[in-house]
């Protein structure tokens, strides 16, 4: 699974971005909790947009994705 452009845009500022490797598949980590203090993600079709005070990443799902989720400010693209 590839990261996402606009994520890859987002990990030359404050968000580190992070792609993990397992034998059963690959996750996709960026860490948004400096943005805000509840960042959130919703995924409208094959859509993600993250969301946490005045900043705003959207972002094509990748077709592997399994789930797309946010836990304490943690993005998790899971491909497993």
């Amino acid at each position: 699974m590839e990261t996402p452009q606009a994520l890859r845009a987002v990990d030359q500022g404050e968000i580190p971005v992070r792609k993990y490797e397992y034998d059963d598949g690959t996750v996709i980590v960026a860490d948004f909790g400096g943005v805000g203090d509840d960042p959130s993600v919703d995924v409208v079709g094959r859509t993600a947009i993250v969301v946490g005070d005045d900043e705003q990443v959207e972002f094509g799902v990748p077709p592997e994705a399994t789930d797309v989720s946010m836990n304490g400010g943690v993005l998790t693209i899971d491909a497993r």
